[in-house]
């Protein structure tokens, strides 16, 4: 299967256009990273700020693959439970006393204590086997016969204990449960780390990662992504709302309005049937792309100049 998906990616371009046909408008770089972590079987970390497509690209590669997408959401305190598996205990007990005779004949004939313990080590076995079993994200990224794409989105939120504990996952493609053994990968996953950068990842961490850093995309890039996201946008929108958008990352606001941000705000435009950048138009939905009042209030200074830039470089005369 690795063949496979190896077969897929033949270039860096094939990659750039599989991404897009998922709608994903990628960069050279970002398509550079996805073409070397497939080759090479190293996960990837992708950092930069919210909303810039650090998630998308981990759905936009399952899709461009026909993998499917395993997620795990990092948070603080998230432990191996919640990660990688846990016991089915309402079965274990349910089973236990479902065969509880059956447990007493087994132990009937015992001479000893001793011997009733090596009896019952021996139905322990069978309660914490397999079929007991809970798979989890990353067991179940592990275990995809086909392979998958596994998303470990937000590292930065876990602590540093759970960071060490994904190392033999993320070097070896293995983990070890005590009960069960070593489960190796059959088809090693693609995987993609995020991270908001809220604290800083560990040396170890970051020697296992090729690093991608997706920062927010110039002009004509945002446009091809506005393009791909909202199809049968006027080009004369799209360039003043990228325009628009573009101004606004000048300033010093306490959060830059993302890409996301930018979609949003698109479509917003196109129900409110906008077909260019009007200040009271701009002011009404202005929301939509600050998420705090005082980068609002900061903003609004400046929407009539930049709603008129805007409008020149798509080619409007007032």
């Amino acid at each position: 299967m690795t063949i496979d998906i190896a077969q897929q990616i033949p270039s860096i371009d094939s990659v750039e256009v599989g991404l897009a046909s998922t709608g994903y408008i990628a960069s050279r770089q970002i398509a550079t990273a996805v073409f070397l972590a497939m080759r090479l079987q190293k996960p990837i970390l992708v950092e930069g700020p919210a909303g810039v497509g650090k998630t998308e690209l981990a759905k936009a590669t399952a899709g461009y693959l026909k993998l499917p997408l395993i997620r795990m959401q990092c948070y603080d305190g998230l432990d191996e439970s919640k990660a990688l598996y846990e016991w089915k205990y309402g079965k274990q007990l349910l089973y236990t006393q479902i065969l509880k005779d059956k447990l007493g004949e087994t132990l009937r004939d015992t001479a000893s204590l001793h011997d009733s313990l090596e009896k019952l080590h021996l139905v322990d076995d069978i309660f914490f086997s397999d079929r007991f079993l809970e798979p989890r994200p990353l067991l179940r990224a592990l275990r995809e016969e086909q392979g998958s794409v596994l998303l470990i989105d937000e590292i930065d939120k876990a602590d540093e204990e759970f960071e060490a504990f994904l190392l033999e996952i993320l070097s070896d493609h293995q983990v070890t449960i005590p009960e069960i053994g070593t489960v190796h990968a059959i088809v090693p996953p693609i995987v993609l780390l995020t991270s908001n950068a809220t604290r800083d990842l560990g040396d170890a961490m970051k020697r296992r990662c090729l690093h991608l850093h997706i920062g927010f995309p110039d002009a004509k890039l945002e446009e091809r992504i506005v393009d791909a996201r909202i199809p049968g946008i006027r080009d004369s929108l799209r360039r003043q709302i990228v325009s628009f958008v573009q101004q606004l990352r000048a300033l010093d606001l306490r959060k830059l309005p993302s890409v996301s941000e930018t979609i949003d705000w698109a479509r917003a435009l196109l129900l409110m049937n906008a077909t260019r950048l009007d200040p009271a138009v701009v002011h009404d939905t202005l929301n939509v792309l600050m998420k705090f009042e005082g980068d609002m209030q900061l903003a609004g200074k400046s929407v009539a100049e930049f709603a008129q830039k805007a409008r020149r470089e798509a080619g409007l005369v007032d």
